[in-house]
Parts: C-alpha cells; structure tokens; sequence
C-alpha cells in the first residue's frame, strides 16, 4: 500500500491550465469512476478547487501509478501529456500524508489560514465515499487530515485576524461598531474589492446596505444582490446622514467627498460615529475628513498595514502548526505500518488452525472412539497450545519497531506463509 499524491496548484500552474485541469460538475463522478478503473489505482479521492487539482490515491506502484495518472489526464481533459510535467507534482507515503495534512489545515493555500480549504476537502471525501472510491486506508487518512486541521486551528491563532485588504476593513469596523448588524452600510461606486468588503459586512450580519454608483442601473443590479437600495450618485452625501459605514470605490480622479460635505453630514448625524473605507487609488475621499471627531478614515494603505502585521502572525502560527503536523504525521505513519502487518499475522493463524485441525483428526482416527467431553478437552489443549504458540510472533508485528519488514520476511520463510498470502 503506497499513498500517492499527483496534483497542481497555484504554485505550479497558471489559472488557464488549472481551468483545464478542473473536475467540475458532472467531470467529478466521471473523473473519479475513470481513475479508480486504473489496474494501479485501488483508492482515489479527487479535490478540485480554483487554486488547485489533486489525486489522492492509494497505489501498488507509484511510479506506474503516475504515468498512468498522466495518460487519463491528458486523455480526460484533451491536453497534450507534455504540457502537464511542469505543472504536476508528487509525493508519496510519509511525504504525501504531509501534504494532504498541510492542504487541509491551510497551510498550503495560498492566504494561510484560510477556512475554504477544509470544507473543500471535506466534500471531496465524502463524494469519494458515496461513490465507494475509497478504503480502509484513505478512509483512515482523509479522516485523520480533517482531525488535525480542526486540532491546529484549536491550538493555534492560524485563522485570527484578518490577511485580505477586504477582510481587515470588516476587522476595523467591528473595532468601531459593538453592534455591527444593526449598522448601515454605503457602497461607494462598484470597485471589485469594495464589493467583497460589502460581503464581508453582510456574513457578518448587517442587513441595510445602500449603493450609490455613477451608472443607476449598474447601482441597482449590485443593490439586489445584497438586498440592498440603490441611490443617486448626486445624492449620496445626503444618504451618509443614515450612513454608519462607507466604502469607497469610484474610480474617481479627484475626491468625490471633502471636508465641508463631511462636516455638514456630521451636524445632521449629531456626531454619531462613522467609519470611512477609501480602497480607491487614487484616493477618493479627502484625507483632512480624519481629522474630525468621530469619523474613522482609512485608506488602502492603512489596511495593508494591517494585513502585513496579520500576516506576520498567522506565519509565526504557521510554525506551530507545522510542528503539530509532524508529529500528526508520525502518529499516521505507526498506524499505516501495523496495516502491513495484518495479512502475515492471519495467514499465520490459518497456517497454526490448519495445522492443528490435521494433527487432531490424526490423533483421534488413533484413538478408541472417545465421549464429546474427552473431545473437546483434547480440542482445548490444542488450541491453547497453537494460541501460546503464536502470540509472540503476532504482538512482535504489532508493535511498532525498525525491524518490522525483516520480521515479516523471516515469519513469512519460517512457516511458508507467502503462498497462503498470494
């Protein structure tokens, strides 16, 4: 049993060939019946996400595993088998469990820390599952890398604070608002990052979001997808009355909100508190406005400040984790290894069962004909002498130790067990 990794991710591939490379859809079940049919192949798990395409598969032989893995790749997807040896990687055993481990604690992503991964990982197993794709030995491993996912992100901060310029500002504004949800949410124009900081503010409970973009229509579409109202562009100083939080993404040349403007919408608030996000570039929102009370202005570097400081600390998490997953990784391995011991240990006892039941029909073919109490007391003797027998050999396979394979070899030449095994 030898578990095998064959992918490509962010790393090693761009977008276009991980499109191509991509098991969506109907291509899943499809991918996974044809890759499990492999004569090499007896276990396979396939994780297709945006960042990357992995085959976890448990082989005979990895080497004839991968060129087999490659010609159905080439074949499924219709790309020419050379162009997909810059791109795949391997790893197998010890250095393969590492990897799905590190992939599902994040490790491997590309923001570290990231929760997507995980839940990804999780639905690929259990597709692989419905589909009787998997075995005892991924079952066992798939299992095990959800595990230590779960237990790094217990013992360590690897998940805490926010790495994304989208995802700091949501961060800040918790900061500034206790009461996030019942707060009220300006977007400024329809920048791709203001849009995912809208998001963000919308998974984290706020339900009034207003949109104020030059095109109406193209406000309007973008309202309804957080079940928001669309407002005037001309408008929108007079809408930051209601306004708690803005994010600004114009586009602008110049700035589209000045400290006058902001002034008179802090009279009409009666200096409620507000919390300003500027991701444009250049910027859009007159810097001066920071300097009135109670108005929190951010621009886009004052987030990558606070993402690099994140990031700094998820890496140094990053290190612990990578210490659990060593030792999670020893713990996987002893199990693994008792495994190969398991067909020696029950060709041995049917080798002792076989014998014993010889033995017995030829002492009792010599014998007078005896009652079924002598009977069963002969039986007993016989079978407590072959369990006496072999129960040091069987705890000496069980046991994890350096000389596990020669053990194996020897019990195997000593009792004539490799033909029962075959």
């Amino acid at each position: 049993m030898n578990i095998f990794v064959v992918g490509l991710n962010h790393k090693t591939a761009d977008v276009d060939v991980r499109e191509k490379l991509a098991f969506n859809g109907p291509k899943l079940e499809e991918g996974l019946t044809r890759i499990k049919t492999l004569p090499e192949v007896k276990e396979a798990v396939i994780l297709s996400t945006c960042n990357r395409v992995e085959m976890y598969t448990n082989v005979k032989d990895p080497a004839k595993a991968y060129e087999s893995i490659k010609d159905f790749l080439s074949e499924f997807h219709g790309i020419e088998r050379n162009s997909l040896e810059t791109a795949l990687y391997t790893h197998e055993n010890a250095d393969a469990v590492k990897h799905i481990f590190r992939v599902a604690a994040s490790l491997d992503s590309m923001v570290v820390g990231e929760p997507q991964i995980l839940g990804q990982l999780k639905d690929a197993f259990e597709f692989s599952l419905q589909k009787k794709a998997t075995g005892v030995l991924l079952n066992k491993l798939m299992k095990k890398a959800i595990s230590v996912a779960k237990r790094i992100r217990t013992d360590t901060k690897i998940a805490e604070n926010a790495v994304s310029i989208s995802f700091a500002a949501v961060e800040l504004a918790k900061k500034i608002f206790d009461d996030l949800p019942t707060k009220t949410v300006m977007l400024l124009g329809a920048g791709e990052m203001a849009e995912l900081a809208a998001k963000h503010l919308v998974n984290n409970g706020v339900t009034e979001v207003l949109v104020a973009n030059r095109t109406f229509e193209t406000g309007c579409n973008l309202a309804k997808e957080f079940n928001g109202k669309a407002v005037r562009f001309e408008d929108f100083v007079h809408e930051m009355v209601r306004t708690d939080i803005v994010i600004c993404s114009t586009g602008a040349s110049k700035y589209v909100l000045i400290k006058e403007q902001m002034h008179h919408v802090m009279k009409e608030r009666r200096h409620k508190p507000v919390f300003i996000i500027d991701i444009s570039v250049p910027r859009n929102i007159d810097p001066e406005i920071n300097n009135i009370d109670n108005v929190y202005l951010y621009d886009v570097d004052d987030l990558q400040g606070v993402v690099d400081v994140n990031r700094q600390g998820r890496q140094k998490e990053a290190e612990k984790a990578e210490g659990i997953i060593a030792e999670e990784v020893e713990t996987f391995q002893r199990w693994q290894s008792s495994l190969d011991a398991v067909p020696t240990i029950v060709a041995l006892r049917e080798k002792a069962d076989l014998i014993k039941k010889e033995e017995l029909e030829r002492l009792l073919n010599k014998l007078p004909p005896l009652g079924e109490k002598e009977r069963k007391d002969i039986e007993y003797m016989a079978n407590a002498i072959i369990n006496k027998l072999i129960h040091p050999p069987t705890i000496a396979l069980k046991e994890d130790s350096e000389d596990k394979d020669i053990l194996i070899a020897t019990l195997k030449r000593l009792y004539g067990l490799n033909e029962k095994e075959k």
